[in-house]
């Protein structure tokens, strides 16, 4: 606030892209080509390997202050000019009343880990055999036996049963525990992660077939010059909705009251070479032109509240 009134700017439109991917690490069994010979398991992956794949794609405008559109609401006596609200980077939001500007976070990362340490369910038979293809068998011959003492509870064919369902449950949870740890050394597991980043532009004028941001299948995230990764393009063509004032217009408009954004509607694509993975048409302050609220709606006795995007800058309600 200076000592005449509020400095306020208007926006210049941008848009983002929060991008989340998969991450998936495969980790193959000690005992993985044993696979099919003792457990009749087929295509068991022997080699490790890691893959990446896209699960979402959030696409949101945000505004930034458009160096070429600061201005100032002018304070008189018992003026509502105060009462203007602006966001952190000063862009003008509302007038007489409060509005919630959304914030936009990235997803935190996640992950999973998935491997059980198989080496204590072994018996001493397979601790003590000679060769990996002889402990690859006695571990299959150990994960038949616990399917076999699983199907023998539950048929209630044990002399010593659980005493009651609780017990029951524990038993056969640490059964399941033991045939899964032992099945890891032959089949393998999966761990995934995911991962999100965010990809943005502010267009001065059309943008064609830019590259928004790469992605590999292999590397996951990779920059935009590393042509390991396929390329995401995005395409903005103004579609010239608004009118624009013509030079001699522009210089009689008087700026006397509150300035705001008439923005001019924009198509967005944003695609690879296979398919097409967002299009919409979008308003872009940038790309209109300014108008201007009368001062007489915020005099001393005005209850005028209005609210503008925080994005485009342009006008959203005016209500008394």
């Amino acid at each position: 606030m200076v000592a005449d009134g509020v400095n306020y700017a208007l926006p210049r439109t941008g848009v983002q892209a929060d991008v989340t991917a998969q991450k998936v690490v495969y980790t193959p069994g000690e005992f993985a080509k044993y696979a099919e010979r003792y457990l009749h398991v087929q295509n068991v992956e022997p080699e490790a390997s890691v893959s990446w794949k896209i699960l979402n794609m959030d696409i949101y405008q945000f505004g930034e202050p458009d160096t070429l559109k600061y201005y100032t609401v002018k304070m008189k006596d018992k003026s509502v000019a105060p009462m203007a609200q602006l966001t952190d980077n000063g862009v003008l939001v509302s007038i007489n009343t409060k509005v919630n500007v959304p914030a936009y976070t990235l997803p935190k990362p996640t992950s999973t880990n998935h491997k059980l340490d198989s080496k204590k369910h072994f018996t001493a038979e397979i601790l003590a055999a000679a060769s990996t293809s002889k402990m690859a068998e006695l571990a299959a011959q150990e994960i038949f036996d616990i399917r076999e003492s699983k199907n023998a509870i539950r048929r209630g064919q044990v002399e010593s049963m659980p005493k009651d369902g609780a017990s029951l449950k524990i038993v056969l949870s640490e059964l399941d525990e033991q045939e899964n740890a032992l099945m890891q050394l032959f089949v393998g597991y999966r761990d995934t992660m995911t991962v999100s980043e965010s990809y943005s532009i502010v267009p001065d004028a059309d943008v064609e077939k830019d590259v928004l941001f790469r992605f590999s299948r292999k590397l996951g995230f990779v920059d935009a010059d590393d042509l390991a990764g396929e390329p995401y393009y995005i395409t903005i063509r103004d579609q010239h909705t608004v009118p624009m004032p013509t030079e001699q217009e522009a210089k009689k408009r008087k700026i006397n009251g509150i300035v705001y954004n008439m923005p001019s509607t924009a198509s967005v694509r944003i695609f690879n070479t296979a398919s097409t993975v967002y299009d919409k048409d979008l308003p872009f302050g940038q790309f209109g032109t300014i108008d201007v609220l009368s001062a007489t709606l915020f005099g001393k006795d005005a209850t005028t509240m209005v609210t503008f995007n925080p994005a485009t800058g342009g006008l959203v309600q005016i209500s008394k």
